[in-house]
């Protein structure tokens, strides 16, 4: 390859987004003198920390066997891919959603790149570590040849391994090992005021909130909320029925108010909004703060006189003619305390303040209305337990024998009425939300019918292992013998009866499948026993049966691109291309490319809308001065980004 070559043709990198290069490079960022030829000084780093460097060896810390190895399996990159299948997709050109198969471990790698801090809301409901189901025991060394002998649900002797039983002395550690290095990859990819919801029982509770707090950090834990999801209790218990199971809620920074919205009030709580202008209900909330701690000596400045109208209610800062009665935040009994309102704010929103008399006193109040200006329903922090019958298994069940005529092909799936709430106070109507333990896709459906609702524009983005489904389930009598198959079924069902019912719906009904495979790049790993074969073998360094597409795909992970940018299948020439996001990117894996063909690709660019980056494979050219003069047309065009696979 010439010096000119090397200049402009990049290699598309074989492997995920590198964290600890990554992590690296923020630390460089902050602190850019602990470097010393590449390498950290950590006596530096310590000498910049300060107080905040632990000397001591005896600290509060939470350890297990194999916690390091899971450590470095979270930042170990995976060499794996993202295969399109359009065939299993609906509306596979226009969706902006996802459903995934595959291990999520190497999913959530693969996902770092594009999806790095872009995601508002996840939700998961990982296994629950009750000794059975277990299909996650990852592999330091190659877990994505680990996972495809999971697939099928054998070691390699034949052995089963689908259990993880309390006799096998490392019950606690082989759960915790699964989660942890998902839940780090996890936060990687959390808006700053991403949040993250985690459906657990009692088996592993108390470990799990152990784990977050050194993931998410303790300051970032927002709640353990109680939902009672079965109000009969399980017969089969020892002393206590357990009702409920805990949703434990962390945030990437609580410190933003974004982080958890309020939810629409109702009930009850409506029925509080018993009055009404032409504005709509209210209700009346008292000006005057009740906490005595809050006084004239603690808050003068909100210790002031106010002055009623006594024929209407109206009320000033200021005395006059019809203002005539002085008011003070003062009890009954005389106690000073203090209005609630600076009196900048008294001014600004006096449209709301009325005063009433209750004996000889008048009282002041504020008017708060159900519905602003906009028609948004007032809302309330979301509570720690939750009751609301709708929330149940039972109507998780129903929802899923009404979509597949009968069936119960899913056990203990979450009611679509739980994550909504979930969805409602952490995300907002045009968030990506992820889910990658997404069993019977209760996330996705719920949120197409929220988008259908209130024409909201969330994206969803499901993962889920190929785990089989039990040989006497119901299920399997249906023919479904994997989980996804099940996820994928539902999201076409439950698309087409949210278009029956809403047959003028906008929302987005469709998703993209993928799955998850081999990197579509061979890795060449010379046969000494068949050196000439072995080279002739490395010329195509493309496996046989991969397409176009899925190179194509490739590229957007490796390079970072969304997944469901629009892509256009185009001519050039005689040959098939790829326009990503209207020729941010165009690729081309078509052999012996002509120069005519290059330039025909470079004339697609122009000042108002230029071609970003351009993608070939390696032997697209017949030799490397056709390459080279490739790479400079393009050059001349304004495309400086060229790679080659």
């Amino acid at each position: 390859m010439t010096d000119t070559q090397n200049d402009y043709l990049q290699q598309l990198p074989g492997k995920s987004m590198d964290l600890t290069e990554h992590n690296t490079e923020q630390l460089k960022l902050l602190f850019p003198n602990v470097f010393s030829e590449g390498k950290i000084d950590f006596e530096a780093l310590k000498s910049e920390l300060g107080e905040a460097v632990e000397e001591s060896n005896e600290r509060y810390q939470f350890t297990w066997a194999g916690k390091e190895q899971a450590k470095r399996i979270a930042t170990t990159p995976t060499l794996g891919t993202l295969r399109p299948a359009p065939e299993e997709s609906v509306n596979w050109d226009t969706t902006e959603n996802m459903y995934i198969e595959g291990d999520n471990l190497e999913v959530l790698k693969l996902l770092q790149k594009s999806y790095f801090g872009k995601i508002k809301m996840i939700y998961i409901d990982p296994p629950y570590n009750t000794g059975n189901d277990f299909v996650y025991k990852d592999d330091f060394k190659d877990n994505l040849a680990n996972y495809q002998r999971l697939t099928v649900q054998k070691d390699d002797e034949g052995n089963p391994l689908t259990t993880n039983t309390d006799s096998s002395g490392r019950y606690h550690s082989n759960w915790l090992n699964m989660m942890y290095p998902r839940l780090k990859l996890a936060r990687n990819l959390l808006k700053d005021d991403g949040v993250i919801f985690i459906s657990i029982d009692d088996n592993e509770a108390h470990n799990l909130k152990k784990i977050c707090d050194e993931i998410f950090g303790e300051g970032n834990f927002i709640a353990q909320l109680a939902v009672q999801l079965n109000p009969r209790g399980r017969h089969l218990d020892k002393f206590i029925a357990k009702t409920h199971e805990s949703i434990l809620v962390y945030g990437k920074n609580i410190n933003l108010a974004s982080t958890i919205f309020g939810v629409e009030k109702e009930g009850s709580m409506v029925e509080e909004y018993n009055r009404e202008d032409s504005r709509g209900k209210y209700r009346l909330l008292g000006l005057r703060n009740r906490n005595q701690a809050f006084n004239p000596q603690t808050r003068p400045k909100l210790y002031y006189p106010v002055y009623v109208n006594p024929q209407t209610g109206d009320v000033s800062l200021d005395v006059d003619a019809i203002h005539t009665d002085e008011v003070f935040p003062d009890t009954p009994d005389g106690i000073k305390t203090c209005w609630t309102w600076g009196k900048e704010k008294f001014v600004n929103e006096n449209i709301l303040l009325t005063a009433e008399k209750t004996g000889n006193e008048w009282r002041v109040y504020r008017k708060d209305y159900l519905y602003d200006e906009s028609g948004k329903s007032a809302t309330t922090l979301p509570k720690s337990l939750w009751i609301d019958k709708e929330i149940n298994n039972d109507y998780g069940r129903k929802e899923i024998k009404s979509l597949f005529e009968g069936n119960s092909v899913m056990d203990f799936p979450k009611s679509i009425a739980l994550i909504e709430k979930l969805i409602k106070s952490g995300s907002r109507n045009n968030s990506i939300i992820l889910d990658f333990f997404s069993g019977s896709a209760t996330t996705a459906h719920t949120v197409m019918k929220l988008n259908t609702e209130d024409k909201g524009n969330r994206k969803f983005i499901m993962v889920q292992i190929p785990e089989p489904t039990s040989e006497k389930s119901e299920a399997r009598k249906a023919n479904y013998e994997t989980i996804p198959e099940i996820g994928k079924e539902r999201i076409r069902r439950a698309a087409k009866k949210i278009k029956e019912e809403h047959p003028d719906t906008q929302a987005d009904l469709g998703f993209k499948a993928f799955k998850l495979d081999t990197s579509n790049i061979k890795k060449w790993q010379p046969n000494l026993d068949d050196l000439e074969n072995d080279l002739l073998d490395a010329v195509d360094n493309i496996l046989p049966d991969r397409t176009a597409e899925d190179l194509l795909y490739e590229v957007l992970i490796k390079y970072g691109l969304p997944l469901t940018l629009p892509i256009a299948s185009i001519k050039v020439g005689i040959y098939q291309a790829w326009s990503v996001a209207n020729n941010s990117l165009v690729a081309c894996f078509d052999e012996n490319i002509t120069l005519e063909t290059v330039q025909a690709i470079a004339g697609l660019s122009t000042p108002e809308n230029p071609v970003l980056r351009v993608v070939f494979r390696d032997t697209s050219f017949t030799d490397d001065i056709t390459k080279t003069n490739a790479i400079q047309r393009l050059k001349q065009a304004g495309i400086e980004d060229v790679l080659s696979i």
